[in-house]
């Protein structure tokens, strides 16, 4: 495993949020590879166009989203590559009421011409609640969000 491939999939996790706090749509679906699948919310629209419309349509619902990407964990093998990044995001739903989610995207990436990018992102949801955490937190498995 190559410290530069490794520290391209930590930037690119980065620059997957930091486009997510800036609503910029085309940054992140550039994170995407172009036959993407994204698995969330029970949904796992694939190829990078649809993942986006998706994507646009969830923020639409979120007049305030930041996310905050944890340290995760990296495995690299060759041109392909898989890591698990635990995600903090705080936001405010169309009523006006915060929302905070904690959970962990377990992703496999592929490294093409133009560098890495996801191949299949699953966001495992832990937690999806009022911020003071007084909701129960969701059953711990393998499956995504309900």
């Amino acid at each position: 495993m190559s410290q530069a491939d490794e520290l391209q999939i930590r930037n690119l996790v980065a620059r997957y949020s930091d486009a997510v706090n800036r609503r910029d749509a085309d940054a992140w679906g550039d994170t995407w590879a172009q036959d993407g699948t994204w698995r969330i919310l029970g949904q796992a629209p694939q190829g990078r166009e649809t993942i986006v419309k998706l994507w646009e349509q969830l923020m639409s619902g979120f007049p305030f989203v930041v996310q905050l990407p944890s340290e995760g964990v990296v495995e690299i093998s060759g041109s392909e590559a898989s890591g698990r990044f635990p995600l903090s995001e705080f936001g405010r739903g169309p009523d006006g009421r915060g929302v905070f989610t904690l959970g962990i995207y377990h992703d496999r990436l592929r490294r093409d011409d133009d560098g890495w990018r996801f191949s299949e992102r699953r966001f495992q949801v832990l937690y999806s609640g009022p911020p003071d955490l007084s909701a129960e937190p969701a059953p711990r498995g393998e499956g995504d969000a309900p």
